[in-house]
């Protein structure tokens, strides 16, 4: 079943509000800076914008803490601000999503303050607190942010969980007075007018505490705790109610941050019928970059994994494609080369993950190519996941400067540095001090020098979004692998009624001659968008270039 619908057929921008554009000289991105950059979004092509939290918070963690869900932090501005925005991203045919961050609270939301006071306040349940063992945490568990996912709170001598940071208390969804106080909330936003949301850490909110201490504790005690919180049984009732009592009431899109679902859990997730959601974020592709820090990438993983995400939604469900975020890393210096083959690769890896079926997002400054940070010191970091684990790191006893290697290459702040708008002082982002470092080499990369080249990023980005805009085959069409086994390049066609494209990127450093295939109709007439010009690309058409990419369009086949 492939009905059509809106967010199937729509190009998503991803906004991390703090870094995208300052407008009032403070340093910091704004709402009204992204209401300034309205244009240069329809210009590119998106249907959809997604912002990441703009909500009251303490800013523990960049907005993932949030302390009131239906104020705006002052930071980026005011209602007054958010409501001429959504007018202006409607104005211009263009939809608005935000983020919905419902695992967790800050610990400074009037819910979780009350909760503290003491164990029979009514907010008492709405957080989970259990009493330790003896001096201990109620069991071993270690949070994702490094460390026990356990605080203790000396006013009621009990504990509360925390997946994340100490600041980020979760909220206990077997609660019902809590549940319905989400649900309130989630529809005060909807009726404001909003298109929907990316639901943050969603896959976390059921716990199995049952499972008691976890083993492969470290040297401090505590054990990777995913299989007490991840995708839980019983948390479809959770999503299912969630779903019945906000979302099934409005015409929007949604979108689950879904960590640790597989394709074997899709239908409940995604399904047509089943779903929870319209599509999820899984994060089995990412994870082939996680295992291989310093090492190659595993070209071959990352087609099986994602082909088994296509074959697995045929007809059932829908995919949401993506290669970067504000939680990882830039492509073209972890997948890709940052240097000799910037273009190149920051070009082929576009092609191969955004013509797959699937609606495809694209985070800011992934379409001209931004790079990773060359941090130099602990200082140079605002991400509280990289603080934290140099702290513990060293605690083990790990060198300093090992440490920060790591860092360099995982830090979330690689994707969090400011957007690279001109080749002005801090590249056009803010006339004050920006909050966290911009990127030495925002005058050679940058959105102005971009648009007045007709082979840069930007532009080869624009013209691979008005192909796929263009064609229903791109958005509709059949996936189908082909040169499976190939360790170097990811090639597939998409087909439907009768029209297909051939879509082939070799997303290694070599150059790659593929066996001879005579059903593939390659010829260079049919070509209608690649990253080598004709004089640089092989004369044998089955010869890639490192990085090479090409789709050919093969009608009425």
């Amino acid at each position: 079943m492939n009905t059509r619908t809106w967010w199937k057929e729509a190009v998503c921008y991803q906004i991390y509000p703090r870094s995208f554009k300052d407008s009032n000289g403070d340093g910091i991105g704004d709402i009204n800076g992204i209401t300034e950059k309205l244009d240069y979004l329809k210009e590119l092509g998106i249907d959809v914008i997604w912002v990441s939290p703009i909500f009251e918070s303490p800013n523990d963690d960049n907005g993932y803490d949030i302390s009131d869900y239906q104020e705006i932090m002052r930071d980026f501005g005011t209602m007054e601000d958010f409501d001429r925005l959504l007018y202006e991203v409607h104005a211009r045919d263009m939809k608005l999503i935000l983020d919905l961050v419902i695992n967790h609270t800050s610990d400074e939301h009037s819910w979780f303050v009350e909760s503290k006071k003491s164990k029979d306040n009514e907010f008492r349940d709405w957080y989970i607190w259990k009493d330790g063992k003896g001096d201990k945490e109620p069991n071993n568990w270690a949070s994702i942010f490094e460390g026990s996912a356990w605080e203790y709170d000396a006013t009621t001598n009990q504990y509360y969980m925390h997946v994340f940071s100490r600041k980020q208390p979760d909220l206990n969804w077997e609660n019902e007075n809590m549940r319905q106080a989400i649900y309130n909330m989630v529809n005060w936003w909807l009726d404001k007018g909003i298109d929907g949301f990316r639901v943050d850490a969603i896959s976390h909110i059921k716990k199995s505490f049952d499972k008691g201490d976890l083993p492969g504790a470290d040297k401090l005690g505590y054990a990777e705790s995913f299989e007490g919180h991840m995708n839980q049984p019983g948390i479809q009732e959770h999503l299912q109610e969630l779903k019945e009592n906000t979302f099934d009431k409005y015409d929007i899109m949604t979108v689950g941050e879904a960590n640790g679902v597989t394709i074997e859990d899709s239908d409940e997730w995604v399904g047509e019928e089943n779903g929870k959601f319209n599509m999820v974020f899984q994060f089995e592709h990412l994870n082939l970059w996680d295992h291989n820090v310093g090492k190659s990438f595993d070209i071959k993983g990352y087609k099986d994994v994602l082909n088994s995400w296509q074959k697995g939604l045929e007809n059932k469900g829908w995919n949401a494609l993506f290669i970067e975020n504000h939680d990882r890393q830039r492509v073209s210096s972890t997948w890709g080369d940052d240097e000799e083959y910037w273009y190149e690769s920051s070009t082929s890896h576009a092609v191969v993950y955004f013509l797959q079926q699937g609606t495809p997002f694209i985070y800011q400054g992934q379409e001209i190519g931004m790079t990773n940070y060359p941090f130099e010191d602990i200082i140079d970091f605002d991400d509280v996941h990289a603080k934290n684990i140099y702290n513990q790191e060293l605690k083990k006893g790990v060198p300093k400067e090992e440490v920060m290697e790591m860092l360099r290459r995982i830090s979330r702040d690689n994707t969090r540095t400011p957007m690279q708008w001109d080749d002005t002082k801090n590249a056009g982002f803010t006339k004050g001090t920006p909050w966290l470092k911009v990127n030495p080499n925002f005058e050679d990369i940058n959105v102005f020098k971009q648009e007045k080249d007709e082979n840069s990023i930007l532009n080869f980005y624009k013209q691979l979004i008005q192909l796929k805009k263009k064609h229903l085959t791109l958005t509709y069409g059949t996936f189908d692998l082909i040169y499976p086994e190939d360790t170097k390049v990811f090639a597939y066609t998409r087909t439907y009624e009768g029209d297909q494209f051939i879509i082939i990127g070799n997303l290694s450093h070599d150059k790659v001659t593929l066996k001879k295939d005579e059903s593939l109709k390659m010829k260079d007439e049919s070509l209608v968008l690649y990253n080598y010009q004709k004089e640089d690309r092989s004369e044998d058409i089955f010869t890639f270039q490192p990085f090479e990419a090409r789709v050919y369009h093969i009608e009425n086949r």
